[in-house]
Parts: C-alpha cells; structure tokens; sequence
C-alpha cells in the first residue's frame, strides 16, 4: 500500500486498488479500515515509525536525533503526497481525526516530550517551560514547510530548529555550556 500511493496519489486512492494491489478482496479491506483514509493513517504511522526519541545524556542531541527522524520520512513521497490532504480531512472527520492522533501525532510527540522531560530534569531547559509549547515549536517548522512547500525539507534543518529553540528555552547553565 505504500507503494500504491505515491503511484495513484492520495485523492486516486481507492479501497479497489489497494486491494488489488495486496492481493486480496474489498471486504477483507474493509473488515480493518473502515475507508482508505483510516487505511493512509496506519500506512503512514507504519512509514514514519515509532523509533523514540534516543536518551544520549545530551539534551540537544537527543532532539535534533527525534526531530532529524521527522525531517527524514516528511521529505519522501509518501508524506508529501499524503499528509497535506489527510489533515485537511481531519478537520471534518472525529473518528480519522482521534485515529490520527493516536497512532501518528501522539506516539512520536510523547516521546519527545520525555526527551524535553529529561532535558528539564539535567538542567539544561528551564523548569518552568510550557513542553507542548515547545513540542509545537520544534515540529511545526517540518510540518509547515511539508504543507506548503514553500522552503526545502533539507538536511541539517534538524540542528537550526533545535539550536533556535533550546537558546530561547535553555537554561544559563545549558548556554554556557553551546
């Protein structure tokens, strides 16, 4: 299914080609997704993987490490084909909308917040910093520029959103140290 959708895109994709594609039937689609859009949430969970976010003892390697994973899968076709009209469609869509949430967004945005967790617990982010704030900070330049295409997902974006974020988030302690 992964392949099919690059090839017939996320609109062209149907529970017909999917099966075909799988060698199998309609119905046996749709005994596990109740529509190809449940079935592009867990073909891109599956892609993205949930690796966590490494525990290196280094607060900032460990995030540029979660979000270089990010940067990575949001730069193949699969997620640039896909994810700019399934969040669209979210937007109408409780039960594809919690599916999403569970299975993609949560899972890699828990992790990283145990990171952060972790950073707060060595000293090296100040206790006080609101964390989904900062989850949404160290995201969301991946995912605007993914929806909009209007900058390159490139290499090395990873450590300037990660330096641009822990300067404004560190603690005296962790800048002295960068």
């Amino acid at each position: 299914m992964r392949s099919l959708l690059p090839e017939v895109g996320y609109q062209g994709l149907t529970l017909e080609a999917v099966a075909a594609h799988a060698g199998t039937t309609k119905p046996a689609i749709r005994r596990r997704w109740p529509s190809q859009k449940h079935l592009v949430v867990d073909a891109i969970t599956e892609h993205v993987g949930s690796t966590p976010t490494p525990d290196t003892g280094c607060t900032h390697c460990d995030l540029v490490a979660g979000i270089d994973t990010l940067r990575r899968t949001m730069t193949g076709p699969l997620l640039t084909l896909t994810l700019p009209p399934l969040v669209a469609d979210l937007r109408n869509d409780d039960v594809l909308r919690n599916r999403f949430f569970d299975r993609f967004f949560n899972p890699r945005r828990q992790t990283t917040a145990r990171a952060i967790e972790r950073g707060i617990e060595r000293g090296d982010v100040r206790e006080d910093v609101d964390v989904e704030l900062l989850l949404d900070m160290l995201a969301a330049t991946m995912t605007y520029r993914l929806l909009f295409g209007h900058q390159p997902i490139a290499p090395g974006l990873s450590e300037e959103i990660v330096d641009v974020v822990m300067r404004g988030a560190a603690t005296p302690q962790w800048a002295k140290q960068h």
